[in-house]
C-alpha cells in the first residue's frame, strides 16, 4: 500500500535480453557507474546466477555469504544482502551460482513472481536515499526474469548491433506486453542501446538504421562502441569509467548516463548531502 510519509521512492530499471553476448552486464555496471558520476545513489541488483556484475565491481566469491538467492527464496532483509561496492554512491545485492536453482524452488510460492517487487520496496531501504536501481537480468526469459520486470518501472534492452539483432527482441517484447497485461500495469520499455558498435562496419550502420526506423525514440541516441578498454575492465573488478576514464568507451557510457538521468529528472529532485 502506498504510504505518503515515505520518501520518494527510487526508479527501478531492468537491464534484460534473454540473448546473451549482448553487452548486458556490461552495460549494468557502467550505467551505473556512470549514474554515480552524475551524483546519483544506486544499487545494482545482480540477478543472473553467473555473478558476472557482483564480480565487475569487486565482490568477490567470497564475499557474497548473502546473496539474492537468499532475498528471493529466503526472504532475507535486502539490507543484510546489500554490499558496497568501492565506488562511494554504488551498492551491490551479489549473485552466484545458487540462483541457478531459484525457477525450481519457487513453483510452489504463489507469490513467486513478486518476490523480487516486494524485496526492494521494505522501508528499510529509504536509509540509503537511493535514486535508481538497475537490475542485472539473467540472458534468459525465466521466472527471474519476470520477478525483475514486475519490480521494475521499465526495462532497458541492449541490442548487439549484428545481423538479426532485431529479430531477437520479438519475444521479449513479447514477455514485456504479458507482465504489462497480467502483473505490471505501468511497465514499459526504457529504451533500446545499441553495444558493440563499429562505426566503420556497414552491418553495424544497418542495424541502428532499422532499429531507429522500427523503434523510433525507444531507440538512445548514445551508442556504445566496441572497445578494447570495456573488454578489459571486468579482469580487474572495476567498470571502464574507473579503469580507463578517457577510452571512447568511457565517454559512451558517460553519456548514457546523463541520457537517461535527462529522461527522469526528478529521479535527481534532491542534492545529497
Amino acid at each position: 500500500m502506498f504510504d505518503p510519509t515515505r520518501p520518494k521512492q527510487p526508479r527501478i530499471i531492468a537491464i534484460a535480453n534473454q540473448k546473451g553476448g549482448v553487452g548486458k552486464t556490461t552495460t549494468a555496471i557502467n550505467l551505473a557507474a556512470g549514474l554515480v558520476e552524475q551524483g546519483a545513489r544506486v544499487l545494482l541488483v545482480d540477478l543472473d546466477p553467473q555473478g558476472n556484475a557482483s564480480t565487475g565491481l569487486g565482490i568477490g566469491a567470497d564475499q557474497r555469504n548473502l546473496t539474492t538467492y537468499d532475498l528471493i527464496v529466503d526472504d532475507a532483509p535486502l539490507v543484510d544482502v546489500i554490499q558496497p561496492s568501492t565506488i562511494p554512491g554504488l551498492w551491490v545485492c551479489p549473485a552466484n551460482a545458487d540462483l541457478s536453482s531459484a525457477d525450481i524452488e519457487l513453483v510452489a510460492n504463489e507469490k513467486r513472481s513478486f518476490l523480487l517487487h516486494d524485496a526492494l520496496r521494505q522501508p528499510s531501504m529509504d536509509s540509503y536515499d537511493l535514486d535508481f536501481i538497475l537490475i542485472d537480468c539473467p540472458p534468459s526469459l525465466s521466472l527471474l526474469t519476470v520477478n525483475a520486470m514486475i519490480a521494475c518501472h521499465s526495462v532497458l534492452v541492449p541490442l548487439q548491433s549484428e545481423f538479426f539483432a532485431l529479430e531477437g527482441l520479438s519475444q521479449l517484447m513479447l514477455t514485456i506486453r504479458e507482465v504489462r497485461q497480467t502483473a505490471n500495469p505501468k511497465l514499459r520499455i526504457e529504451g533500446v542501446v545499441l553495444t558493440m558498435y563499429d562505426g566503420r562496419n556497414r552491418l553495424s550502420q544497418q542495424v541502428e538504421t532499422d532499429a531507429r526506423q522500427n523503434l523510433g525514440d525507444l531507440v538512445f541516441q548514445t551508442v556504445i562502441p566496441r572497445n578494447v578498454r570495456v573488454s578489459e575492465a571486468p579482469s580487474y573488478a572495476l567498470p571502464v569509467l574507473q579503469y580507463d576514464s578517457l577510452s571512447k568507451g568511457s565517454e559512451a557510457y558517460r553519456a548514457l548516463a546523463a541520457e537517461l538521468i535527462s529522461r527522469h529528472p526528478a529521479a535527481r529532485s534532491k542534492e545529497h548531502a
